[in-house]
């Protein structure tokens, strides 16, 4: 699979004999923040079309996402980081990714423009997948009905998506959020396909764990999570082996934690981890974050909830892939 980072790298690429695009694609644009059941049948139909027409299967993502851009602090919380995100597309099987960067640039493009630039000229796109409410443009004058309409005159065609359903209801990113908002990771995963999840780079701490007999692996989050407490995990190493343990998601309250991260210990493991990808599968909700008085109490608590989660792991033993 191949990264297209930004319009101008885009514009590049097209200009360029060889180009994978070359020959045009079948694309489809979205957040596909958690990459749920919903995101992967979208996948599955350009990729359908994609082989039928002999061209690349491309997926358009933003960054930051556009709530991201409108919200700032209030936009809601992601499910999963870039790098998680596009292994995730990966697996899925999606030839070329086009990351474009939502700024105040990208935001001023008329709904033309994108059509024209992007679209037309950037990907030379032959069949387009995106929902029939889905708007575009500065001025929000894009729609469905406009790209049909520029379809036909640039030999490109536009299929609405396919819904997914669980238990009646559409499978969405603010489901799935919802869902772990209130600890339903049962849920969660139900949306998802599999275990809710969090991948990235072991970072140094405080060293605060190691202090209080607690060692952790600290991966720094640079947006806040959707999920946030204490939790039973088990974790994969680059070198493959699983690891259960205890991980804290959230702002760490006692310590003054100011940026959302993500520490786990990882229960009879003794290694150095700094630099390494994790990968932790969240298991069982222990507790909500909570700010104590001292650091004395948060070592007391720690060892309670190591304890919890030794007899919770003793009643559900894990597969590897949980």
């Amino acid at each position: 699979m191949r990264l297209i980072r930004g319009l101008t790298n885009l514009k590049r690429l097209s200009g360029q004999a060889d180009s994978p695009l070359a020959d045009g694609c079948v694309a489809t644009i979205g957040n596909f923040d958690g990459v749920h059941l919903g995101h992967k049948t979208i996948i599955d139909q350009v990729k359908q079309k994609a082989a039928e027409l002999d061209v690349p299967s491309v997926v358009m993502i933003f960054e930051p996402q556009p709530r991201e851009f409108f919200q700032g602090a209030d936009a809601p919380p992601r499910l999963m980081p870039f790098r998680q995100k596009f292994e995730a597309l990966l697996a899925e099987g999606v030839d070329v990714v086009l990351c474009i960067r939502f700024d105040e640039r990208f935001r001023s493009y008329s709904a033309m423009g994108f059509v024209e630039d992007v679209l037309i000229q950037g990907l030379a796109v032959r069949h387009l997948v995106v929902g029939d409410d889905f708007r575009f443009g500065c001025d929000r004058a894009g729609d469905f009905r406009l790209l049909e309409q520029v379809g036909q005159e640039h030999d490109f065609t536009v299929e609405n998506t396919r819904t997914v359903t669980v238990d009646g209801e559409r499978v969405s990113s603010t489901r799935v959020r919802n869902a772990l908002n209130v600890n339903g990771l049962k849920e969660a995963e139900r949306l998802l396909g599999h275990p809710y999840r969090i991948h990235g780079r072991i970072v140094y701490g405080r060293q605060l764990g190691r202090q209080i007999g607690a060692p952790t692996a600290n991966i720094l989050l640079h947006k806040m999570p959707a999920l946030r407490g204490v939790y039973v995990v088990r974790a994969r190493l680059e070198t493959g082996e699983w690891r259960d343990g205890v991980a804290n998601i959230g702002l760490r309250p006692t310590v003054d934690g100011k940026r959302p991260s993500l520490e786990v210990h990882l229960f009879d493991f003794a290694g150095t981890l700094y630099g390494q990808h994790l990968e932790v599968v969240f298991r069982y909700g222990l507790r909500d974050e909570v700010k104590f008085d001292s650091v004395d109490e948060l070592r007391q608590q720690i060892a309670r909830d190591f304890e919890h989660a030794r007899a919770w792991l003793a009643n559900n033993p894990a597969t590897p892939e949980t």
